[in-house]
């Protein structure tokens, strides 16, 4: 094939690498991974460069050491692996999911919608008394291994329900809460924290948690900070931005719907 004249197959090729490479620097940035996937390109490339000198010994030792390696990486990259293929299957689950809603082919089977509007109402409220809170709103990915560490519950959602949970004094105010469909599900839920360097230092653990849980979920989360009243939205691992209340509104209904 002359290398002037690509066929479209190469140009889709090279794009869906360029992609590929894309999501991986997007997963393990601001993470230690990524002094070992630099680490990898480089030995990479310089066993292509042996290969291209003919020089065999090298080129012989790389090559079996990047073979034997893909074992080791598969340990090393766990926890990047397991959000990459939960990133890619929650995305074609909502694809599919609008798909049908459009022609009317998905009928809900899990209960009413998320009330959206009595949780924003309430973050707002506590945000005024500066009452720090933690909701995690579930999406598709289940959330059992976080629910049971927390105190389980059946109660619609609504305002005045939420903010006496994170009620200064109330037992239930430390911990997460998690609402399922329309239903506050568990409270005083234990969330893991992130270990990403990239989080600003001004944010405390309940924004770590936050970011934690959507590390490993496709879970939403809003904090209200205990220190300023600010209210964060955090998915897919990092701060959604927004500019007012209604903004913020539009952006969680639709994406949980």
């Amino acid at each position: 094939m002359d290398i002037l004249s690509p066929r479209l197959i190469d140009i889709v090729d090279i794009v869906l690498v360029a992609f590929l490479l894309y999501y991986i620097y997007k997963l393990v940035k601001g993470t230690v991974a990524i002094n070992i996937f630099i680490g990898i390109v480089i030995i990479y490339g310089i066993w292509k460069l042996t290969e291209f000198l003919e020089m065999q010994l090298l080129s012989n030792i790389l090559g079996g050491f990047l073979g034997v390696g893909m074992f080791a990486l598969i340990v090393v990259f766990q926890q990047e692996i397991r959000k990459f293929l939960l990133m890619l299957g929650s995305t074609n689950f909502s694809s599919r999911k609008r798909i049908f809603k459009k022609f009317n082919l998905f009928t809900s089977t899990e209960g009413p919608e998320t009330n959206v509007d009595a949780i924003l109402d309430a973050c707002h409220k506590m945000g005024k008394d500066k009452t720090g809170a933690l909701i995690v709103i579930k999406r598709n990915n289940s959330l059992d291994f976080v629910k049971d560490t927390g105190d389980a519950m059946s109660m619609e959602v609504n305002q005045p329900i939420i903010e006496s949970v994170f009620y200064k004094n109330s037992p239930l105010h430390d911990g997460a809460m998690l609402i399922e469909g329309n239903k506050i599900t568990a409270t005083r839920v234990i969330l893991p924290v992130s270990s990403n360097r990239n989080i600003p230092l001004r944010f405390g653990l309940r924004h770590r948690a936050a970011v934690g849980v959507t590390e490993k979920t496709d879970a939403v989360c809003l904090v209200v900070s205990e220190e300023n009243g600010q209210i964060s939205y955090v998915k897919e691992g990092s701060f959604s931005l927004f500019d007012t209340i209604e903004e913020l509104k539009d952006n969680l209904t639709q994406d949980l719907s």
